[in-house]
């Protein structure tokens, strides 16, 4: 075979994958979804074949690539728009530890057992079982852990006031896009939201980027206007 059009080929094929890359947004791997291994080990099928194959041309190969990115950014856009495609192409949070409590269902639906448990809270720096106040297992498989207030560490601000036990915050807009399972998950439903951002000023939630929500601490609020723009200004 040419080297030539082996050379070609793979340079097309690193230009594309800088593009899915991009499509996928800047994830570390931990952040990644299933879907998005498989979409970049599909890719590299694609590829591989292709550069070995004499019978693929450059032409049939960029067509290829082409057509995958626009699949790969179409159910990213569909993901993003709808809440039952996102969960069912991402999945959703696990919560294997909820207010102190062991939730065995989730455990067993994630396969996990009770040392490796153990061994997720020790990599984060937690070593008994009873500091654990909430656990979550996210979709892409890393732990975010909160513990009870007694055994946080100490902060200035600590120093001043009483600790009281913190929620964890749930993200109920994302992008103007109101995510209603987190509702759900809260025990909350539409119109409370409605009518809680109407009273604090928000009446367009399509204005709003991004708003979380916990128990204890509240609504935390960045619209539109709060962001900063291309060119680096506020």
């Amino acid at each position: 075979m040419d080297y030539l059009l082996i050379s070609a080929k793979l340079v097309i094929g690193i230009v594309f994958l800088l593009v899915i890359i991009r499509l996928l947004g800047r994830k570390e791997l931990a952040e990644m979804t299933p879907f998005d291994i498989v979409y970049l080990l599909i890719f590299g099928g694609i590829l591989e074949e292709s550069i070995y194959d004499e019978k693929i041309s450059i032409l049939m190969l960029i067509f290829s690539l082409i057509l995958f990115g626009l699949l790969v950014f179409i159910i990213e856009k569909f993901a993003e728009k709808s809440d039952k495609a996102r969960i069912a192409l991402m999945g959703t949070p696990d919560y294997i530890i909820k207010d102190g409590k062991l939730n065995i269902k989730e455990m067993g639906r994630n396969m996990l057992e009770m040392e490796q448990l153990r061994i997720m809270l020790r990599q984060e720096g937690i070593f008994s079982l009873r500091e654990v106040k909430d656990l979550v297992i996210e979709p892409g498989g890393s732990v975010s852990v909160n513990t009870f207030a007694k055994y946080k560490p100490v902060t200035v601000g600590d120093l001043k006031i009483d600790k009281a036990e913190e929620d964890p915050s749930v993200l109920l807009i994302d992008g103007g896009f109101l995510k209603e399972d987190m509702l759900k998950l809260v025990g909350k439903d539409k119109q409370w939201l409605h009518d809680q951002l109407s009273e604090m000023g928000y009446h367009d939630i399509d204005h709003i980027l991004y708003c979380e929500w916990s128990e204890t601490e509240g609504f935390y609020i960045n619209t539109c206007d709060d962001t900063i723009d291309a060119g680096g200004r506020e």
